[in-house]
């Protein structure tokens, strides 16, 4: 009798506390988060930041005026006053199109790399699995589009389709499917020899029932961190062909397009360059920072760094 009870009071002493659930369990894993990885943490609260200002812009009218009306002051008013940053060429507010280019950017990015990313993913992992010569045949297509230099091929893409938002994410899509479709092959091709997948398909288990069963969940910490550093990157590219002139249509607001405008009076008008600037380089090195962090945590081999 004493020995049982010995036994209960060891197992009562030694369990683990409950992790808590629901809200309560996000708020915990945030807070664990911010604790362990401070950078990380700071860069997610940037991008939120960016974030709430871009939809508020777009759909509560947070820009001081309006970011297309030309005429809001005079032309080349340095930044103070009711137009904090100044207006550009035809008088038109540099803070309201800051703002509203934020929208922009941000929603050609995220599509994008969601699109670019996911479809790369489900090849990756089908071609992977399937072998041969579906396989062979894929990877031959990705080696083409790699082959690419990135920047030339959007600049390829964009010349044949034309200026459009739509035509810019085709052309990030067709520059992020290769690398994500490679990661993930890589992945799921000694994922595939594990026992668990042997067993499902001993059983009888299809192919697609399979990958998406049973591979998919365990690739799905790298499609995160894909998808992370991904938006950064989607970021200077759409900034680098509104800049060239070939990405969005020059009357939309965007970091890029008001770069390309500020390259042209960089001597004397330099506000027209330096807030787009900024927020390229803010928003990307928040990215990185937050992209990092994640796979520092996902990444058994990094986790305790």
């Amino acid at each position: 009798m004493d020995q049982t009870r010995s036994a209960a009071q060891l197992e009562e002493q030694t369990r683990l506390p409950a992790r808590p659930s629901g809200a309560a369990g996000v708020l915990v894993g945030l807070l664990s988060f911010s604790r362990n990885k401070p950078l990380g943490a700071a860069g997610a609260a940037v991008l939120v930041a960016v974030v709430l200002v871009a939809v508020l812009t777009r759909f509560a009218g947070l820009a001081p005026h309006d970011p297309l009306a030309p005429g809001v002051g005079a032309k080349f008013l340095g930044p103070g006053g009711d137009l904090f940053l100044g207006t550009d060429q035809i008088g038109r507010d540099t803070l309201s199109r800051l703002m509203f280019g934020a929208w922009i950017s941000l929603k050609i990015a995220v599509i994008s790399v969601l699109v670019g990313i996911t479809a790369g993913t489900l090849i990756g992992a089908f071609s992977a699995y399937a072998g041969g010569i579906a396989d062979l045949v894929v990877q031959r297509v990705v080696d083409a589009l790699m082959g690419f230099p990135p920047i030339i091929l959007a600049l390829g893409l964009m010349a044949a389709l034309g200026a459009s938002d739509r035509n810019v994410i085709i052309a990030l899509v067709a520059i992020l499917l290769p690398g994500a479709t490679r990661v993930i092959r890589s992945q799921v091709l000694s994922i595939k020899e594990l026992d668990f997948t042997l067993a499902a398909r001993a059983i009888g288990a299809g192919s697609v029932r399979i990958v998406l069963r049973h591979i998919l969940p365990n690739v799905a910490a790298t499609y995160i961190v894909l998808v992370t550093i991904s938006v950064g990157f989607a970021i200077v590219v759409e900034a680098a062909l509104s800049f060239l002139g070939v990405g969005i249509p020059p009357d939309i607001p965007t970091w890029g397009g008001m770069l390309q405008v500020g390259r042209k009076f960089i001597d004397s008008q330099a506000w027209l360059a330096i807030p787009p600037m900024i927020a390229i380089a803010v928003v990307v090195f928040a990215v990185n920072l937050l992209g990092d962090a994640l796979r520092d945590v996902m990444d058994p081999k990094l986790r305790g760094r």
